[in-house]
């Protein structure tokens, strides 16, 4: 399979590390199959996976069973009728069912990712943070960033990093925790020294962390895009179907790293409602 010729000769360049995001990934044709067939490729020494856990529960024992560990559940609600709301979709208790089932398994870490926006689902930050005195979560509060044009998107629903820890000053001390490399772009911290879990800020527009960065996303389509917030892509979709030697992929693999910006200007485009970037996050993946 494609996918798997294009990790193998990415693995043989030095990365060890892969994520499976989406849209979801867990709808994917034979996702257990293709997965298990990930895992048997020496090298590749850590594969996580970014899903919105309505499926979860039913695939957590084969993804543990296949060395997938780590998981990102996107949740931006604990609200069963908001979150029918935000998603269209009335599945919050399939949802939760599935946390619960990574953490009885023993997943570790598992982090809830939770897209803050102001006067849509701000005022749940107390009870998300909360979750993390008491089980083993890291909770992520993400700044709401203008990606495609069908957003709910604007300068009004926008949140800074910054704001949002302020709201926590009145539940406890933030206690900065030493960063590990699981931690990605988050700061971390815990909310009380007796907190089982703990809380990360992911500030890409106030904070961006663009120096830091050594990802590549490989989209949908078969494009590679070495940053999330620019719209330039490198198209390898096309090498593979035209009878591509692995040095061919290697060095596709180069140029989309070459070519990668040395950081966005998201903030200042800001003023333009809808941002720099107009593909959708389904298609490119967090």
């Amino acid at each position: 399979e494609e996918l798997l010729r294009v990790v193998r000769v990415a693995v043989g360049m030095g990365i060890s590390k892969l994520r499976l995001t989406g849209g979801e990934p867990l709808v994917r044709n034979n996702i257990m199959h293709f997965i298990r067939h990930l895992a048997e490729i020496e090298g590749l020494d850590d594969i996580r996976i970014t899903t919105n856990g309505v499926l979860l529960e039913k695939y957590a024992q084969g993804l543990f069973d296949a060395g997938v560990t780590k998981v990102n559940i996107s949740l931006d609600t604990l609200k069963r009728e908001r979150f029918a709301e935000i998603t269209g979709v009335d599945c919050f208790d399939r949802v939760w069912k599935g946390i619960e089932t990574a953490l009885d398994l023993g997943f570790s870490p598992v982090k809830l990712n939770m897209v803050v926006m102001r006067d849509i689902n701000d005022d749940e930050l107390p009870a998300f943070a909360e979750l993390s005195r008491k089980m083993p979560l890291q909770v992520r509060f993400i700044e709401f960033m203008p990606i495609g044009t069908s957003t709910r998107w604007t300068r009004d629903t926008y949140m800074a990093s910054d704001e949002i820890r302020a709201r926590f000053s009145a539940l406890g001390e933030l206690i900065p925790q030493k960063k590990k490399q699981a931690d990605g772009p988050a700061s971390v911290f815990k909310l009380g020294n007796d907190a089982v879990g703990s809380l990360g800020f992911i500030s890409p527009i106030s904070h961006h962390f663009c120096d830091r960065c050594n990802r590549l996303r490989l989209t949908s389509e078969g494009r590679l895009r070495s940053c999330l917030l620019h719209d330039e892509e490198t198209d390898l979709k096309s090498v593979l179907r035209a009878g591509c030697s692995d040095a061919d992929i290697r060095e596709t693999l180069l140029t989309a790293i070459r070519n990668k910006p040395k950081g966005h200007q998201m903030a200042d485009r800001m003023k333009e409602e809808g941002g720099d970037c107009h593909g959708r996050m389904s298609r490119i993946g967090g």
